[in-house]
């Protein structure tokens, strides 16, 4: 696949995270599983009922907890600091992005601002130029490039360290995120509806799945194909079909573009913006402020001058 930015990647030989690779790989036996459970629900129809159960509370779970704590929390909060919070708000976010088990906040953020900062180059975690597999989920198995191990000390992150929420959070880590990953996915259904054990863990197995996935398409597919509006010479582009999944967190040509807004897209709410509206109403309450937002005279101003032309 040719991108925007045509030099190739250097020939480094990267090497294997032994026991990552291995876990990527236990987590993905669930996909296979899911054949025997048509089978199983094939013969028994009755079980349907416990499905449906868990499919809607897994999607609730994913997308109002893990979901948010991704991309209101870690990305447009953390990382590009798009707003201010209150602690309350911060404790949310926090213990809502561990739900996420993509690691604790250092790290996620310490990976995203070299993404931005040095985007489509060695220094950049997921270099969408080593292909949709590397930047999708192959560079969490592998050891860093040595050029982003040269820049990482570059980015600052004294804003992290001077918040006792992300401190503590990267202490607790481990306890949070099992806690949120797989006892509390799995507890709720098994004693308020007896649905069984198993039913419970495959299901809670399949929403980390899909929540990781979706996560990780917007390094990979949001680098790779799509349309550029706001600038036609970066990779990140606007991805019309997987925007309906990321509550807001594909409209990426925009966010490369204009990284500090807080919509990460033009139109917030017109645009199925579910984190955008969530910042929203934290404003409304008084959780959030300090929204920043990029002028629409500046952004019409910006399609012009960089924005792809489509003939229309």
């Amino acid at each position: 696949m040719k991108t925007k930015n045509s030099t190739k990647p250097d020939n480094h030989k990267f090497k294997l995270k032994f026991w990552k690779t291995l876990f990527f790989l236990y987590v993905h036996t669930f996909i296979p599983w899911l054949f025997y459970i048509f089978y199983y629900l094939y013969c028994y129809p009755e079980e349907i009922h416990n499905f449906v159960i868990l499919t809607i509370f897994s999607a609730i779970y994913a997308y109002s907890l893990a979901g948010l704590g991704v991309t209101a929390g870690a990305h447009r909060f953390w990382s590009h600091k798009s707003y201010k919070a209150k602690l309350p708000l911060r404790i949310f976010l926090a213990i809502a992005f561990d739900a996420s088990g993509q690691h604790d906040l250092i790290s996620w953020v310490t990976d995203h601002r070299l993404h931005h900062k040095y985007s489509e180059t060695d220094a950049d975690p997921h270099n969408a130029r080593r292909g949709f597999f590397f930047s999708h989920i192959g560079w969490l198995c592998v050891k860093k490039h040595p050029e982003y191990l040269k820049k990482a000390p570059t980015v600052d992150l004294s804003d992290l360290y001077d918040d006792p929420v992300v401190v503590w959070e990267r202490r607790l880590y481990y306890f949070t995120s099992f806690t949120t990953v797989v006892i509390i996915p799995i507890a709720i259904p098994y004693y308020l509806w007896s649905i069984p054990f198993w039913q419970c863990y495959f299901i809670a197995g399949i929403r980390y799945l899909v929540v990781m996935h979706i996560t990780f398409a917007v390094n990979s597919a949001a680098h790779l194909w799509g349309s550029r509006p706001y600038d036609r010479n970066i990779n990140p582009a606007e991805q019309d079909i997987c925007k309906w999944f990321m509550i807001g967190e594909f409209y990426h040509n925009f966010h490369h573009t204009f990284p500090r807004d807080y919509k990460a897209s033009e139109w917030g709410w017109m645009q199925l913006n579910i984190a955008a509206m969530f910042i929203e109403l934290m404003a409304l309450i008084g959780q959030a402020y300090d929204l920043q937002t990029t002028p629409r005279s500046v952004v019409v101003a910006r399609k012009k001058r960089t924005g792809e032309v489509t003939g229309n």
